[in-house]
């Protein structure tokens, strides 16, 4: 009698060659800034710290007409002029510039305790908002916001320029397109050097990381998940021992999800091999976005069509501004809410929140019961 030894099946850990499909043609999707058909409105800058520099860059690229700028610093605001609109007007009063009846949008880049008084006063002005991000430090002080723009018959956005990334961008457009199928994780892991704000006013800032910085992520996390509500965020934060800023620079974060999670792993002291990877998985596809930076990203898709890595043009700065801006234009010029509208970021900011408080508490918090930051989020000194 022969003996028979039954064949065991062979063990997949996800790397065999033969379970590597063959390659196809990325899929073309629209994840380029947008421009308005026609309208081109009288545009005017409020704040003109650091960060404005890449505005600028973006909205001359673009062709957009920026006529007037303001700082309380008026050279700040000169030396925007000098570098990208020569024939502005600068003023030192917002209000000087919100008087003006030729310029129908204003982008107000100042932080968000000096925005506050600003956004109802420009809202009141009758212009088109486009705020800085983080929005707002009370949940309810931005839904007040949204319905005076509301009553008022504006449109008030945010400048939530990672949506813009092209990476960013291209796996958002895979998911609204359907080629992931069921989404039922995101996972993002960012590795680099967040030292440098050790010698600025970011220094201050306990809650840097999770308030600050990965703000973008949280949108991400919205906006991969649409229309659905998280249910539950849990967050930790932990200094490295090897760090030279005070705030912590080590976060974790958990969103869940009914059926689905996001995660968010954050080493802002990696003085070596920076790194930033995100992966989304569906029920039809994966896609994973892999890079020593967030402007250089390799994007790759699997489906059960085989891998494809599309070839992204642009990069997050100066892209990320063209699109926050640009998206608020045509929705102004199609008379529809923008996709970056206030309304819309706040269920990003309901995750910040929570998680902030979560890391403060070490307990799990229900998104939008956290209604407001607490007092080491805000500093007034020099942010933008």
């Amino acid at each position: 009698m022969t003996n028979h030894t039954p064949v065991q099946p062979k063990a997949s850990y996800g790397f065999e060659a033969d379970n590597v499909p063959g390659t196809f043609a990325a899929p073309d999707l629209p994840y380029r800034p947008t421009d308005p058909l026609h309208y081109r409105p009288n545009i005017g800058l409020i704040a003109c710290g650091g960060i404005t520099s890449a505005h600028l860059k973006a909205y001359t690229g673009a062709g957009y007409n920026v006529v007037a700028l303001c700082d309380t610093d008026p050279t700040r605001a000169e030396k925007r002029r000098d570098e990208f609109y020569p024939s502005a007007q600068v003023y030192s009063d917002y209000r000087d510039l919100l008087a003006r009846d030729d310029i129908e949008v204003v982008d107000i880049a100042a932080h968000p305790i000096e925005r506050e008084p600003i956004i109802p006063e420009a809202l009141r002005a009758h212009k088109h908002v486009l705020s800085q991000k983080p929005f707002v430090l009370d949940l309810d002080l931005g839904e007040a916001f949204v319905k005076l723009a509301d009553d008022m018959g504006v449109r008030l956005a945010v400048n939530q320029n990672g949506r813009w990334a092209p990476y960013f961008s291209y796996i958002r457009h895979a998911i609204e397109a359907g080629l992931l199928g069921d989404v039922a994780t995101a996972n993002f892991e960012l590795h680099w050097d967040h030292n440098w704000t050790s010698a600025t006013p970011f220094n201050n800032l306990h809650h840097l990381v999770l308030f600050d910085y990965t703000i973008h992520w949280f949108d991400a996390i919205h906006t991969f998940f649409p229309g659905r509500r998280a249910t539950r965020v849990y967050a930790s934060v932990e200094c490295s021992r090897s760090q030279t800023a005070k705030p912590p620079l080590l976060a974790h974060v958990l969103v869940d999800f009914d059926g689905c999670q996001a995660t968010i792993m954050v080493n802002g002291d990696t003085l070596f091999g920076p790194e930033t990877r995100t992966s989304v998985i569906g029920s039809k596809g994966t896609i994973r976005s892999v890079g020593p930076s967030l402007q250089e990203q390799q994007v790759t898709l699997i489906t059960a069509e085989g891998i494809a890595r599309p070839a992204l043009k642009g990069s997050w700065v100066p892209d990320g501004m063209h699109g926050s801006m640009g998206e608020l234009l045509c929705a102004i010029e199609e008379g529809r809410e923008p996709r970056n509208s206030a309304r819309n970021n706040l269920r990003s900011l309901e995750l910040c929140f929570a998680a902030i408080a979560s890391a403060d508490t070490h307990r799990p918090q229900i998104p939008g019961q956290v209604r407001s930051l607490p007092s080491s989020c805000v500093t007034r000194s020099g942010l933008n």
